[in-house]
């Protein structure tokens, strides 16, 4: 069994409503840049990263897979997507100018279509192959809901209406241009909705880190689940700095593009919760590297959906110490089997592969040339 062809593809979908916000990025469209694997017997595994949409950026991805990964994959036997990573990551000429960024972002793709493919080849959905025995679902946070750009008003209704809808966890998003103003949301958030929601918050990397102690202090009386990102994505010191200055939880590895640098952050103690995301740390054969170093060291795994939960679910599915998955459904319409979630959960997905097959209908609508 060979593999016939690797190709690359992107997509633009847009977001909810018209644009939505954090501290750091705007946006309207969420990009999915992927690859299609094709194998000798008719199998496709599809693959993709996740961008802002910014089309010389996305186009830089699609090229590194046509033109990077592909001519090493074309005609080779098709094996475990294991050993194709290790040919493709540890390629000598790719070394120089790749380990992070476009080309990193490029391997996930192209992992996650071999994984996808792999899965199917042997009937069964991705959680299945990776892990066995799996929970029916998995605790949903909604993050849709508290982006910065919502207006307090607006962010308190959003919330109650998702714990009408089931959620009884919510992510918002802090890092406004006046610490008072982050503050400020948060205080009247759990004024309104009480002790019965659990509420996390993402800085997204906004934060130097006397804001960061100074937030962490100021909000210890409303008991938030953790502060994400609060720091530069890469300052394992100051991180460490502030876990051991502060009470709030830390989570983060949404920026993060190999195992080897979240372990960097693992070893100072720089963390509490451990966000992986198969779009960025090596697909699926490097998420679960990472998952493998956060369960050494007797941490709970909370993946960064990146791939808005179509991947990830099955992550979650199956690796025990997995908590909650983030909910952002921008993309599910675009996909055969998507991210379902019911009473606040996150249901398993059954169908064979890792539930990224596109739709016709999204192929055709939102497919960039």
């Amino acid at each position: 069994m060979t593999i016939r062809a690797v190709t690359s593809f992107i997509m633009h979908v847009p977001v909810t409503g018209s644009q939505i916000a954090d501290s750091t990025h705007a946006i309207t469209h969420w990009g999915v840049v992927g690859a299609r694997a094709e194998l000798q017997d008719g199998t496709v595994g599809f693959g993709f990263t996740g961008t802002h949409a910014h089309l010389p950026g996305d186009r830089l991805i699609a090229a590194a897979i046509d033109q990077c990964y592909a001519p090493l994959l074309e005609g080779a036997a098709f094996g475990h997507p294991r050993a194709h990573y290790r040919a493709l990551f540890h390629n000598p000429p790719l070394q120089w100018v790749g380990r992070a960024g476009v080309l990193q972002l490029a391997l996930c793709a192209v992992d996650v279509a071999l994984w996808d493919a792999y899965a199917k080849r042997l009937d069964q959905p991705l959680w299945a192959v990776i892990g066995g025995p799996a929970r029916p679902s998995v605790p949903a946070y909604n993050t849709d809901i508290g982006w910065l750009s919502f207006p307090q008003d607006q962010l308190v209704d959003n919330v109650k209406r998702a714990m009408d809808d089931g959620f009884t966890a919510v992510k918002i998003k802090v890092g406004a241009e006046h610490l008072g103003t982050d503050l400020a949301r948060c205080e009247a958030l759990r004024a309104a909705v009480g002790d019965s929601i659990t509420v996390a918050t993402d800085a997204n990397g906004k934060w130097d880190l006397p804001t960061a102690q100074r937030f962490a202090r100021e909000t210890e009386p409303l008991a938030l689940f953790w502060i994400e990102e609060p720091l530069w994505y890469d300052d394992v010191e100051s991180h460490h700095e502030l876990a051991a200055t502060s009470s709030l939880p830390i989570a983060l590895g949404e920026q993060i593009y190999n195992p080897e640098s979240l372990t960097q952050f693992i070893r100072r103690g720089a963390l509490h919760f451990v966000q992986p995301d198969v779009t960025r740390i090596g697909g699926v054969t490097g998420f679960l590297d990472a998952a493998a170093c956060a369960q050494g060291a007797g941490l709970p795994v909370a993946a960064h959906a990146g791939d808005m939960s179509q991947v990830h679910l099955h992550m979650a599915c199956a690796l025990p110490h997995h908590t909650m998955l983030e909910y952002i459904p921008w993309i599910a319409h675009c996909f055969q089997e998507p991210a379902t979630v019911l009473d606040g959960r996150f249901i398993r997905p059954e169908a064979p592969g890792a539930s990224t097959t596109p739709t016709t209908e999204a192929w055709e609508t939102y497919r960039v040339t």
